[in-house]
């Protein structure tokens, strides 16, 4: 019969006390071989680590604090708010004081609006915090009696507060031509050399409709090729927001347009966000308006009630104090 030999484990016999000591002495030298071979191997990785007086041990150390310091740096840009945002007042004591005339000096909605918009809005358009957002849904509720919104059925634009600019007749049908968009001086804008994002609105002239008729002359543009989610939900988003209404309002006069996304743009390099028909271009500013800032909402009409096209605000205050 053979002799059966005692278990052994690494460190030698179960009966044996793992030498701490020993180890440590291991991993040491084990250590020491590794640094030597690193500035053996990349004598200009020892060099700049020298140079910056960082010490290769610690190195691990060292992008931990820099982690740590970037973290609290985040969290307190995150808990801060934005060096031009401004304190909002609560709408109903906005309204509250239009009676005695402490917000504007006449009877003229379109000046409250305008007086609201330039107290609360950053002077350079940017994306807008969403507390914001909800102070200018009520107040265009409450001005232009109806629902707008900037985020709806969860959708959202990049921005809801940017640069508008000024764009062509767009052809709605194989054989459109400029002289059939009206008449006058609505025709210098011209026609777009190429489609829509939607392509035509109607396969011939005679399919044309009254309500795809109002579409292109009351079409606005977006920029949908820039939304995070738009390669990866485009079958989706591409319907939704095929003639999509949206209120667009002049911040620098109070004039509002109901108008249907019709097209895709403008590009990001222009500095603009939007586009609008020249019917809407026009009805915001004149003739000569060709780029300015506003505000762009959905309108929330799932029962197709609300008319493209310019929308009046109430006549005076007492209007709206009166819904309050």
């Amino acid at each position: 019969m053979s002799k059966k030999l005692p278990a052994r484990t690494y460190f030698g016999s179960r009966s044996e006390k793992i030498d701490s000591e020993f180890i440590r002495q291991k991993f040491k030298l084990k250590h020491l071989e590794a640094r030597k071979e690193l500035s053996d191997k990349y004598p200009h990785v020892d060099k700049f680590f020298r140079g910056k007086n960082l010490d290769v041990e610690k190195i691990r150390e060292h992008s931990a604090k820099i982690l740590g310091t970037g973290l609290v740096a985040g969290s307190l840009f995150l808990l801060s708010p934005h060096s031009d945002v401004k304190l909002l007042p609560q709408p109903d004591e906005l309204i509250e004081k239009l009676g005695d005339g402490s917000i504007v000096k006449k009877d003229d909605m379109y000046s409250f609006l305008v007086e609201t918009l330039n107290s609360t809005l950053p002077e350079k358009p940017r994306p807008l915090l969403r507390s914001e957002e909800k102070f200018l849904e009520q107040i265009f509720q409450n001005v232009y009696g109806l629902s707008a919104r900037a985020s709806l059925e969860g959708e959202h634009l990049n921005t809801s507060y940017g640069y508008i600019g000024a764009e062509q007749h767009l052809r709605r049908y194989p054989g459109d031509s400029l002289a059939l968009h009206g008449e006058g001086e609505i025709l210098k804008a011209g026609m777009a050399p190429g489609l829509s994002a939607w392509g035509y609105f109607t396969k011939s002239k005679d399919e044309m409709t009254k309500d795809l008729e109002e579409v292109e002359k009351w079409y606005a543009v977006v920029q949908t090729l820039y939304l995070p989610d738009w390669n990866t939900r485009q079958p989706y988003l591409k319907d939704w927001y095929k003639h999509r209404k949206v209120l667009i309002v002049n911040t620098e006069n109070g004039k509002a347009v109901v108008a249907a996304v019709a097209d895709s743009g403008p590009a990001a390099w222009t500095g603009k966000h939007y586009g609008g028909s020249p019917e809407v271009m026009n009805y915001l500013g004149g003739e000569r308006y060709r780029k300015g800032k506003v505000i762009v909402f959905f309108v929330d009409d799932p029962e197709n009630d609300i008319s493209l096209g310019p929308v009046e605000a109430n006549k005076t205050l007492s209007s709206v104090i009166s819904k309050t």
